[in-house]
């Protein structure tokens, strides 16, 4: 860490960093306003397995490329849910981590429900475990690597790990975290604010190892050995949010290689059909997520098959009529998550003389794409969730023709934000909220976006729901 500034310009700066799977993203904004001042960026190594010291040490090039934090009050850091590190009781790291995309604990989240019931884990902890979640990592640990267990004093998940690495101690009883990031470990209830250590015990098999104490959304989580102020940091759907200025009535929808769909709400759920994650927000209240595994990749794979870029498949989506002449095509090409599909493929349905063009197959992969994010959309609705705007982020929402049909297929208005790092941003303002020490958070001006609106074109979704399960199993 550099020397601080002595000119009170680290009262006016904040920093925000998004430890995500691919890369760390730091960006240091005006505290008061949001401007952006400057950014930084490195990349972490790839895999689902990961030393946590990759992680600090991709820190510290993000920050050197960001210029620092001489002239930074305060800091928070977002990050990739669901990763397992686990801590001796020295503070060592015991093995590398397990991300949320490592799957090799697929059956121990099977073998988990099947011990408790879908029912009672959803009452309990607002979600079904699936193997992403914390709680199923630890059942593997425990039964795979029983001395690596054994020697756990304490589990984090990577934002919370990076969190007291920046606050420079070896004590595990210094870690702290968060709502949003705990309520996906599988151990956590949103709705109390509290740890359900006999699910934990479940899982591990003990129940007496350290867990990190849980922060209001706004709480100071001490200070780097410099005197930068920490704020609790979030997990990084809760951060986007943040960043994003999402608040009752919205719904973020994200395009990336899989789906998102979550939205800030006081509306808890408990869904025991597991296609709800119940999911805590950065601000107090909940985020529940709806996820698909088909995004978009189905745009490239649509690009690809007919020879076009992206700009090109927007152009032969946009001249096709609605509907695509009752062209569909079911986007399932790596199985899905919601419906839990997982050995389904793609399908396309409906094909005619009139319907084999090239933009009618844009148009039917595009529309395939938005019915499946308004299914997951439909899940949160019939849960009691409010939804009146949808905001379109990632690489997918690039495309012109999904942001136009979009309101159309969605029934809700599109709000298109300028590509950002929102999860940094996210960050960021939680940062300013606990340097200025206020009961919420500043107002930022918001990201400039495009509004888009269509009718609704319900005979799509009609056409949709009538073909869906009409797929063919995966050859291996």
């Amino acid at each position: 860490m550099s020397a601080r500034a002595s000119d009170g310009s680290a009262q006016r700066l904040v920093a925000g960093i998004d430890s995500s799977t691919q890369s760390c993203t730091v960006v240091i904004r005006d505290a008061e306003t949001g401007a952006l001042v400057r950014r930084g960026r490195a990349p972490h190594p790839p895999g689902t397995e990961v030393d946590p010291a990759a992680w600090w040490d991709a820190l510290q090039a993000a920050l050197a490329e960001a210029g620092g934090l001489a002239d930074v009050g305060a800091l928070a850091v977002a990050g990739q849910q669901h990763g397992m590190v686990c801590l001796s009781a020295d503070g060592d790291v015991v093995r590398p981590a397990l991300l949320w995309n490592d799957t090799r604990s697929a059956s121990a989240a099977d073998d988990l429900v099947a011990e408790l019931g879908a029912k009672e884990w959803a009452e309990a902890v607002g979600s079904v475990p699936v193997a992403s979640f914390t709680v199923t990592k630890l059942r593997w640990l425990a039964t795979h690597e029983p001395q690596h267990a054994a020697n756990t004093a304490a589990v984090c998940l990577p934002h919370d790990w990076l969190t007291w690495k920046l606050r420079g101690s070896a004590d595990i009883g210094d870690l702290v975290t968060d709502r949003s990031d705990a309520s996906g470990t599988g151990y956590f209830s949103g709705v109390t604010g509290e740890y359900r250590r006999d699910l934990l015990e479940r899982a591990l098999g003990r129940a007496d190892v350290v867990l990190p104490r849980v922060l209001g959304p706004a709480e100071e989580a001490g200070r780097t050995p410099d005197g930068v102020l920490l704020g609790p940091g979030a997990g990084d759907n809760a951060a986007a949010a943040l960043g994003l200025g999402a608040g009752q009535g919205d719904v973020v929808v994200s395009i990336g290689t899989s789906g998102v769909v979550s939205a800030v709400t006081t509306t808890a759920t408990t869904d025991d059909t597991a296609i709800i994650a119940g999911f805590a927000s950065a601000t107090g209240e909940h985020l529940p997520l709806v996820c698909t595994l088909n995004a978009a990749r189905v745009l490239d794979s649509a690009a690809a098959m007919l020879g076009v870029d992206h700009d090109g498949l927007s152009r032969l989506a946009l001249a096709a009529p609605p509907g695509a002449g009752g062209l569909v095509l079911v986007p399932y090409l790596e199985g899905e998550r919601t419906p839990n599909r997982p050995d389904a493929t793609g399908a396309l349905h409906g094909l005619t003389l009139g319907t084999s063009t090239p933009a009618h197959l844009a148009r039917a992969a595009v529309e395939g794409l938005l019915c499946g994010l308004a299914d997951a959309l439909d899940a949160l609705v019939a849960a009691g969730v409010p939804v009146q705007r949808a905001f379109l982020v990632g690489g997918g929402a690039r495309s012109e023709a999904l942001a136009r049909i979009a309101p159309a297929v969605l029934g809700r208005p599109v709000l298109l934000p300028t590509p950002g790092e929102y999860v940094a941003d996210g960050a960021a303002r939680q940062a300013a909220w606990v340097l200025a020490g206020t009961t919420a958070p500043p107002e930022w001006a918001a990201a400039d976006t495009v509004a888009f609106e269509a009718e609704t074109t319900p005979s799509v979704r009609e056409r949709y729901a009538e073909v869906r399960e009409l797929t063919a199993h995966r050859v291996t």
